[in-house]
């Protein structure tokens, strides 16, 4: 083949994987239904991202930049189009956020022309990563991620590093600004913004922890009102999402996209967190809090909402799923966007009823043996008693 020929033949076979439409997976759970294919991964990227087309200085027609992994996306629409910035991994380990869009919200994924260019505050972070997208009713939307450096009270230990709330706004998602990053007596990951004023301040889902990878005394997730987010301080936190022994939550737990309001309460997704012989464990799970206090919750189904199946459970950091998107419709459909074992992004679909069912009527975790038996058992006696012959077996 000419270097013609390996370019039209690399574009067509980039543009049959961005046209391939998806399909629900059969024999859901009623709760939500899931799809066949990721809609998002780094084969998605752009090729002008990976390749230089100049014959004469990529003879070979190697890819000079390698994308890793496409994951952990926070999830808008606006102006009627279905908008991701995802977190973008190179081969160099770096992270990076880049938008792309779909006018359903589940096919025809692409990527925008460029990646975000985001602004350095004074302390330039060494990576960021996993931003939670919030559409505010000042006005702006929000971006609140995770902001990564060094931790030079460690200065040779090449792994000890330190997390912050990076926060920066924007209109459109392509020009941006960026505000301080969050102050916080304690490190934070997975700070996600309400999407109204409480008491007249800006409210903070939190997620306080004492290392960069263990939340110790961390209690789960938390909350704070704060005055100016332009410059966002922690002076007062309240756990109000706590972790519990033997849950799905044990080691750690925080929000995943900002919660959504109904006439029942506000939704909220999260991520729990437990150890297993084979290393940590990410499932999704939901709560509801009430609408006149949204630190009060009031409903806490058991168990998680949605785990790693199938080819889910494979990829750079196994047994995990992760969402910091999802996107309300008009006529309650949600959409809700995860990622799997850090490696790429999948949608499911559900709808506000469904989701608020599931959380006002599925039993709480009684936090023990017995309780899940005694759970079990109340439900099998009332279908026994709703259907005649039930348990037969001949």
């Amino acid at each position: 083949m000419t270097f013609e020929e390996k370019v039209a033949d690399l574009y067509a076979r980039h543009e049959q994987l961005l046209n391939r439409a998806n399909t629900i997976e059969p024999f859901g759970n009623g709760i939500y239904d899931r799809y066949k294919y990721p809609i998002l991964t780094a084969a998605h990227t752009p090729l002008e991202w990976r390749y230089d087309f100049c014959e004469k200085d990529n003879p070979f027609l190697m890819q000079r930049i390698m994308i890793n992994t496409v994951f952990n996306a926070g999830a808008i629409k606006l102006d009627g189009r279905y908008l991701l910035v995802c977190r973008v991994e190179g081969a160099d380990r770096k992270s990076f956020f880049a938008v792309a869009e779909s006018q359903d919200g589940v096919n025809g994924w692409r990527f925008w022309d460029e990646p975000v260019t985001m602004p350095e505050t004074s302390s330039p972070a060494t990576n960021v990563y996993d931003m939670r997208l919030t559409q505010h009713e000042d006005g702006w939307i929000y971006g609140i991620f995770c902001a990564e450096r060094h931790d030079d009270s460690c200065p040779n230990d090449l792994s000890a590093a330190t997390a912050t709330a990076g926060i920066a706004r924007t209109k459109d998602l392509k020009t941006w600004e960026r505000l301080d990053d969050l102050k916080s007596a304690s490190q934070q990951r997975n700070v996600v913004l309400h999407p109204e004023f409480v008491n007249g301040k800006y409210a903070l889902y939190t997620r306080p922890q004492d290392g960069f990878i263990e939340a110790g005394s961390g209690g789960g997730i938390g909350w704070a009102l704060v005055d100016d987010i332009a410059h966002a301080e922690i002076k007062v936190e309240t756990i109000i999402n706590a972790r519990h022994y033997h849950t799905i939550m044990e080691v750690k737990n925080g929000e995943g996209p900002h919660p959504l309001k109904t006439a029942y309460g506000w939704l909220h997704l999260a991520h729990g967190v437990r150890g297993t012989a084979s290393g940590l464990r990410y499932v999704l799970y939901m709560y509801m809090t009430a609408l006149d206090d949204p630190t009060r919750v009031i409903a806490r189904p058991g168990g998680y909402l949605m785990a790693p199946q199938e080819g889910e459970y494979t990829g750079d950091v196994m047994n995990v799923l992760f969402s910091n998107g999802w996107v309300a419709d008009e006529d309650g459909r949600v959409l809700i966007y995860y990622a799997s074992s850090d490696s790429r992004m999948h949608v499911a679909v559900s709808s506000i009823d469904r989701l608020v069912d599931y959380c006002l009527h599925t039993p709480q975790d009684g936090l023990c043996t017995a309780s899940s038996v005694e759970i079990i058992k109340q439900l099998a006696q009332k279908n026994k008693a709703l259907k005649p012959g039930y348990g037969k077996t001949d």
